[in-house]
């Protein structure tokens, strides 16, 4: 177990569930989340005597099921159960809808070296924004499945899918598509198809900021780590390991087994956090095949994770999941936000300098 680093709670957190949170891309202590609760809050994590400070809140008409940073700190889109994806103005709070889908939209992604944003939806598609171009309608590209998970590097879209189905696309051929397509359905297919290593469904999927390969989690308590390169010697690097599991009370030998929610990789040193629903978040070593270290086990369940873009600061979200059986849910009062200061080493893997 890790020894205790400086932690502090966020003041005034959201009054749902979290459904995720993420720094800025320039401001490594500015923090966006977004809720079940109907809004996206925008925050300052440090100062106020290290309560940090909401800057600001934006209510959506649904409950937000992911929010990103676009091309700078002021730039954000959301995604929700309203079925629409938005631009949203952090320093006017104007929204604007850039498509909607036909059913809740689950997770949006922005690439700023290409300037293009990435949404998925459970109507089984993807919505193209290319803002390099003028034209503003989206390209549709139909998915063979229900899409749990996105991650976006600096030349590849990873699409993490029900029936445990991985699309691979280069966001080279992207660029071109919205002056092409007008808004229509364009048939593009992916660089790779792959099938997930994990036996159970695809809960989260995160890219390595070397822009190498990913990894992925299941809700069955395991983590995979695969590589783009489709070379032989290159797939056979490819690995996955159970984690977050915990004794089960009887003492009887078996575990309990909980969801892997969130994954994140560190911009700096490429190892990666992952948050579970034993409450428990832990980094790992993704070339050395090791785990780092471990911290203090939060009281509820890990729903989303973000590292800063300096890597000095974690973000965790915490709050109910449903791993107790309850039915009657409720994020309210146990919803919390921890922002957790890492040491020199606590990201660094084995052999690093």
């Amino acid at each position: 177990m890790a020894p205790p680093a400086i932690q502090h709670e966020l003041a005034n957190p959201p009054s749902d569930a979290i459904s995720s949170l993420e720094f800025a891309p320039n401001s490594p202590t500015r923090l966006l989340v977004a809720s079940w609760d109907k809004n996206v809050y925008l925050y300052e994590t440090h100062g106020e005597e290290e309560g940090g400070k909401l800057i600001q809140k934006y209510e959506h008409r649904a409950p937000v099921l992911d929010v990103c940073f676009g091309a700078d700190d002021n730039e954000a889109f959301t995604a929700g159960m309203d079925w629409q994806v938005k631009k949203l103005n952090l320093a006017t709070g104007e929204q604007t809808v850039l498509s909607a889908h036909t059913a809740p939209v689950k997770s949006v992604v922005y690439s700023r070296e290409r300037s293009i944003l990435a949404s998925a939806s459970w109507d089984s598609t993807l919505h193209i924004h290319s803002f390099a171009t003028p034209s503003t309608s989206s390209t549709t590209i139909s998915l063979p499945a229900k899409p749990h998970s996105l991650s976006i590097t600096g030349s590849k879209l990873v699409v993490a899918m029900a029936s445990r189905l991985l699309h691979i696309y280069e966001l080279e051929s992207f660029s071109s598509l919205a002056s092409m397509s007008n808004g229509a359905a364009m048939d593009i297919q992916p660089w790779q198809k792959r099938e997930s290593s994990l036996k159970f469904m695809t809960r989260a999927v995160a890219c390595m900021p070397n822009d190498a390969g990913y990894a992925t989690s299941s809700i069955e308590g395991r983590v995979a780590v695969e590589w783009f390169d489709p070379s032989a010697e290159s797939q056979a690097r490819k690995y996955a390991f159970k984690c977050h599991r915990q004794p089960a009370p009887e003492n009887d030998g078996t575990d309990i087994v909980y969801p892997v929610n969130a994954l994140a990789f560190h911009p700096i040193h490429g190892s990666f956090a992952s948050g579970g629903g034993d409450g428990v978040v832990a980094l790992w070593d993704a070339v050395a095949k090791r785990r780092i270290r471990q911290y203090q086990k939060y009281n509820l369940s890990i729903a989303a994770l973000s590292f800063s873009s300096d890597g000095k600061y974690l973000a965790v979200g915490v709050c109910p999941g449903f791993e107790d059986g309850t039915e009657d849910y409720t994020g309210e009062g146990n919803t919390k936000i921890f922002i957790r200061e890492l040491s020199e080493t606590d990201a660094k893997g084995k052999g690093q300098k």
